[in-house]
């Protein structure tokens, strides 16, 4: 499995994909060791947690310059997202131990009603790469402090970044029998699939979930989805600065080239301010220097996947064809490597695939609006339900227009940001399940009820 830059189509290396034989032989290799990892007490495995943390940390840099090169981000971004990981797993390491806590939860007269927690034994973490430290750490270190073993498949997009992931748990500490990685393309996911394993647990596509879901029902084991978006937005006429408005929503549409789950995929504004929003907006998207992922200055960097490029031009000549307007960019950079210029679209409707379809690219539409009515109809016009956004200086009124929308996750006055103390969630094609907060640890565990007399 050949390696590819996409900046500039370079082959960075190559990999040797995992066969049949060998996921079956690495998924016996795990069942020799859960148990035992499951006996060590939460405090140790917490600290081996803790080392691989430190060693995200030490190796910061090489690690940052090794997901730019591969996935095609920033190298700002980059190192953002190794630092954004630390960040996560210090809520695990802070938080799991009390979670999971045997918890009693009521007496009857003799009797102790108690809640405790077992793992559920050995799982697949199916991963993406658009953010492959993080999305995989919402699954694997949870899963681990729970006791699991974990047989883990990096995208084949971010295979290096898998391999970094491997060598540096084990390397905490974290047995050879109790982690291991799986390398290659969709092929071995569905490898996975086909193995007795007590749980599935999977980020990206909602079309590959899907069939995940319908491949494993029969087994009547957890599974967890972590899928797309169609994230709306929404700018109300009640605002104490348009301009500076304007270049957060920017920032929530095309950082990591627009690569992301919950990233801004369409915009809703007011037509009190529709005009002068506009207009700050084209004006900052004109401003984004797109280039080499390794220049710090680089603001976007390549589509790491080639093939996404053609999908790029087909939205927007749907939405050109169907009355859109381009207001910026619109085409391919003529380059060596996967780059698309940061691209505005206006006179947008729901007839429209750019308004319907998960772009995941750096392609933006906005739409105005007559009122928070029309906002709330548009906004909920999807079969996905991941994150909205509303910006207002009216605080009440914001909170009355998210409690509305149908999603996981509602922001007021910011948008495409995480938590590891909030559950992170999707309703219809947005996913099935949490990770991050009580209840993505609760996903890797059995609960298990004690009436003690």
């Amino acid at each position: 499995m050949k390696i590819i830059n996409p900046a500039n189509h370079e082959i960075i290396s190559e990999v040797k994909e995992d066969t049949l034989e060998s996921v079956k032989k690495k998924y016996e290799i795990l069942q020799t060791g859960q148990k035992a990892w499951a006996n060590h007490p939460i405090g140790a495995r917490l600290e081996i947690i803790k080392r691989f943390s430190k060693l995200l940390d030490e190796h910061a840099d090489e690690l940052a310059e090794e997901l730019c090169r591969e996935v095609g981000k920033p190298i700002n971004e980059a190192r953002g997202e190794i630092n954004g990981a630390i960040v996560k797993i210090e809520f695990f390491l802070n938080e799991s131990a009390e979670i999971l806590k045997p918890s009693i939860v009521h007496k009857a007269s003799n009797t102790q009603e108690v809640i405790d927690y077992s793992p559920l034994g050995t799982i697949a973490n199916i991963s993406a790469w658009n953010y492959p430290y993080l999305v995989g750490i919402n699954i694997f270190i949870p899963a681990l402090i729970c006791g699991n073993a974990v047989l883990y498949k990096p995208s084949e997009f971010s295979t290096l970044v898998g391999q970094s992931i491997e060598r540096l748990l084990h390397r905490a500490g974290v047995p050879k029998n109790v982690f291991l990685a799986v390398y290659g393309d969709g092929k071995v996911g569905r490898m996975l699939c086909d193995l007795p394993l007590d749980g599935y647990f999977f980020t990206g596509s909602y079309e590959t979930g899907k069939k995940i879901a319908e491949t494993v029902a029969h087994k009547l084991v957890p599974v967890g989805l972590e899928l797309g978006g169609k994230d709306p937005l929404y700018v109300t006429d009640q605002l104490s600065d348009i301009k500076q408005t304007a270049e957060s929503v920017v920032e929530g549409a095309f950082y990591n080239n627009g690569q992301s789950c919950c990233s801004v995929e369409r915009v809703y504004v007011h037509e009190k301010i529709y005009d002068e929003f506009v207009d700050y907006f084209v004006e900052v998207v004109k401003k984004l220097k797109v280039g080499n992922p390794l220049d710090s200055t680089t603001q976007m960097g390549a589509i790491t996947r080639a093939s996404h490029l053609d999908f790029l031009d087909q939205l927007i000549k749907d939405a050109v064809s169907k009355g859109a307007k381009i207001v910026a960019g619109g085409n391919r950079i003529d380059s060596e490597g996967n780059y698309y210029e940061p691209t505005v679209l206006l006179d947008v409707n729901h007839k429209m695939d750019v308004m319907i379809k998960e772009t995941f690219g750096p392609i933006i539409g906005i739409q105005k609006v007559k009122d928070d009515e029309e906002a709330i109809r548009l906004m909920n016009d999807s079969e996905y339900g991941l994150t909205s956004s509303v910006y207002t200086s009216n605080n009440e009124r914001g909170n009355k227009i998210l409690s509305q929308i149908n999603s996981g996750t509602g922001y007021l006055n910011c948008c495409d940001r995480v938590s590891g103390y909030l559950p992170w969630s999707g309703r219809g094609h947005s996913g099935l399940g949490s990770t991050l907060s009580k209840h993505g640890v609760y996903a890797f565990c059995h609960p298990k009820a004690y009436h003690l007399r």
